[in-house]
């Protein structure tokens, strides 16, 4: 999310570059696969979103649910009630974008093998010349 002045420039300059960064960045891409099942309250979030390795801080959950709720992916469902309740979901827009990037993370996850070894392949190489 932009908040500088010279932030807002660039944002006016390349807006698709700031929305393909929030879609495609480290807790964007697992927001929005996880978002896809069904609708989350942040805590059950963090849980699911921290499922995936490292875990992420309450604050950049935050900053990441707000600013994919400023592009218009997803909504914020504020009830109040005691104790207050809050549910994140997609919106429609959300949505489509979800399911692209589930198929990037669908066919990494089904290529990860040939990445490996194009890895070692590389590392090889690149000792041989070292030496």
């Amino acid at each position: 999310m932009t908040v500088s002045g010279t932030g807002a420039v660039v944002e006016a300059m390349c807006p698709y570059r700031l929305v393909l960064e929030h879609v495609t960045s480290r807790w964007g891409v697992l927001v929005l696969i996880e978002l896809l099942d069904r609708p989350y309250r942040f805590s059950e979030l963090r849980r699911a979103v921290s499922g995936y390795g490292r875990g992420v801080s309450e604050k950049m959950l935050t900053q990441t649910l707000q600013t994919l709720e400023r592009d218009g992916l997803v909504h914020r469902d504020a009830r109040p009630v005691i104790p207050p309740r809050v549910d994140y979901s997609l919106t429609g827009l959300g949505r489509e974008a979800a399911e692209q990037v589930r198929g990037l993370a669908l066919w990494t996850e089904k290529r990860m093998e040939a990445v490996q070894e194009a890895r070692e392949a590389y590392d090889t190489r690149r000792a041989a010349e070292a030496s």
